[in-house]
C-alpha cells in the first residue's frame, strides 16, 4: 500500500507530563500507527491507558514530548507556524467526551457551531453564515429551530450532536472522537455512532474513535490499536483483535465484554491480567508481525512463546 494511503502516519510518540521536579508521568510511551484515509481507527484501553492524551497530540492541544506525526504527508509535531496550525484545524477536528462541558452555556447554538467558520473567515454575509449552520444542524438531525437556543435546554444526545455540527462544518479529512458516546444513555449511543457512519460516508471521512465500549469499537471500526500504560500492546484489524487476540492484556479486556445471556454471563471467566506480576517488560518490547495487519509489542522470548 502506497504511503499517501495512509492519512496520518504516527512513529513514536512520546507524551510525559511533569508534575514537579522529581517526578515524570510517561502518559503515551513510545507509540506508533497508521490510519488510511477513509478508515476508522479504533483506540481501546482502560481509564489512563493515554488514549485521550494521543487524540490530544495527535490535533496538537497538548505538545508532544518527542516523535512524529505525519498528517496528510506533513510534519506535525514540531513548531507550528501560523499557516500550518490552521491547516491542521481546517483539516482535523475533535469531538469531546462531555456534551456539556464542550458548549459554552453562554452562546447559542448557532454562535457555537459557527466558531470555526468565524476564526476563519469562511463567509461573506451573515445570511450565509446563518445557512451553513441551519444545513449542518439538519444534517446532524436537529431542526433550524434550535439555532438560537442554548445548550442547557437540549438533551446530552442532542448536545453530543451540536458537537458533532460544529466539527463536521469545517469539512474536515479527520474527526478525532474522543469517547464521545461514553456520557449517553446506551440507546442514544446507537443513534450518535449510526450517524457517525453515515456521516463518513458521505464525506469520507477519516475517524479516530476512542472508547471504552469494546462492542461498539468493534461495530464502527476497521483497525483498533490496544493501548496499556501509554503503550500500543496490539494493533490489527477488528477480526484480528476480537477473533485472535494475542496479548495477555487484549485476552483480558475481551473476556470482560458483558454477555446479553445472563447464563453465559454467570458463567464466564473473566481472565484477569496485572502488568506487574505478569513478567512483561513494555520498555523491552519490539512490535512484532503475527500477519500483515496484527503486530504486538513483546520481547522476541514473548513473540516465539505466543506465536
Amino acid at each position: 500500500m502506497a504511503e499517501n494511503d495512509y492519512i496520518l502516519q504516527v512513529k513514536d510518540l512520546k507524551q510525559y507530563f511533569y508534575p514537579d521536579r522529581k517526578h515524570v508521568v510517561k502518559a503515551v510511551d513510545g507509540v506508533s500507527f497508521r490510519v488510511r484515509r477513509g478508515s476508522t481507527f479504533g483506540l481501546v484501553g482502560e481509564s489512563g491507558s493515554g488514549k485521550s492524551t494521543i487524540g490530544k497530540a495527535l490535533i496538537r492541544l497538548n505538545d508532544p514530548t518527542s516523535g512524529s506525526i505525519l498528517f496528510d504527508g506533513e510534519e506535525i509535531a514540531g513548531k507550528l507556524t501560523r499557516d500550518l496550525r490552521r491547516h491542521i484545524t481546517g483539516k482535523m477536528q475533535m469531538i469531546f467526551q462531555d456534551p456539556m462541558a464542550s458548549l459554552n452555556p453562554k452562546k447559542k447554538i448557532i454562535d457555537i457551531v459557527a466558531e470555526g467558520l468565524d476564526a476563519n473567515h469562511l463567509y461573506k454575509s451573515r445570511e450565509e453564515r446563518t445557512e451553513l449552520v441551519c444545513s449542518m444542524l439538519e444534517c446532524v438531525g436537529l431542526s433550524r429551530e434550535f439555532a438560537n437556543r442554548y445548550p442547557h435546554m437540549f438533551s446530552g444526545g442532542q448536545r453530543q450532536r451540536v458537537g458533532i455540527a460544529r466539527a463536521i462544518i469545517m469539512n474536515p479529512e479527520v474527526i478525532i472522537a474522543d469517547e464521545c458516546i461514553s456520557a449517553l444513555d446506551v440507546s442514544i449511543q446507537a443513534q450518535v455512532v449510526n450517524l457517525l457512519k453515515d456521516l463518513q460516508a458521505e464525506r469520507k471521512l477519516t475517524y479516530i474513535f476512542i472508547a471504552h465500549d469494546l462492542s461498539m469499537v468493534k461495530y464502527i471500526s476497521d483497525y483498533i490499536g490496544v493501548l496499556h500504560l501509554g503503550h500500543m500492546v496490539e494493533m490489527g484489524t477488528k477480526d484480528d483483535i476480537f477473533d485472535h487476540p494475542i496479548h495477555p492484556y487484549t485476552r483480558s479486556l475481551l473476556s470482560a465484554i458483558p454477555e446479553p445471556n445472563p447464563i453465559t454471563e454467570r458463567s464466564k471467566k473473566v481472565q484477569g491480567y496485572d502488568y506487574y506480576t505478569s513478567g512483561i517488560d513494555y520498555s523491552k518490547g519490539t512490535q512484532h508481525t503475527f500477519s500483515p495487519t496484527h503486530t504486538v509489542l513483546c520481547t522476541d522470548e514473548e513473540f516465539a512463546r505466543w506465536a
